[in-house]
């Protein structure tokens, strides 16, 4: 079982920035890949952004350009950096690792709201 902690939500004007974090603990060893999903009120939760054990990152087009997501294994932390916030990615954003053969592991979410 792989425990996450999520961090780094809050509130922030159009075109601010937030980097959010996620720390791991427990079964780390084998996590395949990490992700971002997000659910807004009344949304399906969807995935955001991912990356995997080799580095390798996919985005959700609405967030290309303006999202990176990146990992440091040292301190089994993923980061999230969010620049050009928009008012529709408020949401609670949740952090996914990925072990193979195992459920996916969850952590409890944290609030982006964007708003002026």
């Amino acid at each position: 079982q792989v425990q996450l902690v999520e961090s780094g939500g809050g509130l922030v004007q159009p075109g601010g920035s937030l980097r959010l974090s996620c720390a791991a603990s427990g079964s780390i060893f084998g996590i395949a890949a990490m992700g971002w999903h997000r659910q807004a009120p009344g949304k399906q939760r969807e995935l955001v952004a991912s990356i995997t054990s080799g580095g390798r990152t996919t985005y959700r087009d609405s967030v290309k350009g303006r999202f990176t997501i990146s990992r440091d294994n040292a301190k089994n932390t993923m980061y999230m950096q969010m620049n050009n916030l928009e008012p529709e990615d408020t949401a609670v954003y949740y952090c996914r690792a990925t072990r193979s053969g195992f459920r996916d592991n969850w952590g409890q979410g944290t609030q982006v709201t964007v708003s002026s």
